[in-house]
């Protein structure tokens, strides 16, 4: 079963990008990409969720929102 993650992504001043949650204790991920985060957290979210014999996280609904960010 799938599960949904609000990741909370920051770039920080040394230019790596800083992936964290409060959907799951202990997923803090560091990657030099927004790419190389987001595998990096899916990795260890995976690794914490098998850990873990409480997953209370919300399955994936049929339709979800999704903050897509747009450059100008």
């Amino acid at each position: 079963m799938e599960k949904i993650i609000n990741l909370h992504i920051e770039k920080l001043p040394e230019g790596y990008y800083l992936a964290t949650t409060d959907d799951l204790q202990g997923l803090v991920v560091q990657g030099k990409t927004i790419t190389e985060t987001l595998e990096i957290a899916r990795d260890v979210a995976q690794k914490l969720l098998e850990s873990q014999t409480d997953t209370s996280l919300n399955p994936i609904a049929e339709s979800f929102d999704y903050p897509l960010v747009i450059g100008q």
